[in-house]
């Protein structure tokens, strides 16, 4: 019989795949338009934080990290079609922040220094997808950034060790989501 925390992962889980269904029936409708670097960042940032917080002990906690890193190889491939390209400088300087995180990664093997920069990252690359919210608030799928506030919330809980590797990535990616939710309400409204 699974613990609570095996129960609060496989939700987190099923949260993170069943959120992205209306993010990628709004891609394909071209309601939605993801930022194509964002995706770029996303996706391998997500595999290295899965990746250290394993490293780490985090357990079912880092269940939806997985997930979601296969999910964001989804979307990123869907960006190259359907996505937004306005690539501006510092969505470069975003992109090569991701190389130099992959390089640590891998060459270092130092798991805090690696979920450190890769938080940082990740948080930053909101920035473009904020950036084209803030004029397109339609462009997003609300919805899906809302779940992902709450598997992210969830999959804290479900951390099998907390510490600052196990539990550092969530709480940045859940606090942007929000942030994220509230740029989208507030466009919204006007």
């Amino acid at each position: 019989m699974p613990n609570i925390k095996e129960i609060l992962g496989i939700t987190a889980v099923v949260i993170s795949i069943f959120s992205l269904f209306p993010y990628i029936s709004d891609i394909v409708k071209k309601k939605t338009k993801p930022h194509l670097y964002t995706w770029v960042i996303w996706t391998p940032l997500t595999f290295m934080a899965f990746f250290s917080q394993m490293s780490d002990g985090a357990g079912a906690g880092a269940w939806t990290t997985g997930v979601t890193a296969i999910l964001c190889l989804l979307i990123l491939a869907l960006s190259f079609k359907f996505g937004t390209k306005d690539i501006t400088r510092s969505d470069k300087v975003m992109l090569a922040g991701v190389v130099g995180a992959t390089f640590l990664f891998i060459i270092v093997r130092n798991a805090l220094l690696s979920i450190i920069l890769v938080t940082f990252i990740d948080v930053a690359a909101f920035y473009p997808t904020i950036r084209k919210s803030l004029k397109k608030p339609y462009e997003e799928t609300l919805s899906t950034h809302n779940f992902a506030a709450i598997k992210h919330f969830i999959s804290i809980f479900a951390l099998e060790k907390i510490s600052l590797i196990t539990a550092l990535y969530p709480s940045a990616v859940f606090l942007a989501n929000l942030i994220l939710v509230g740029v989208l309400i507030k466009g919204r409204k006007k």
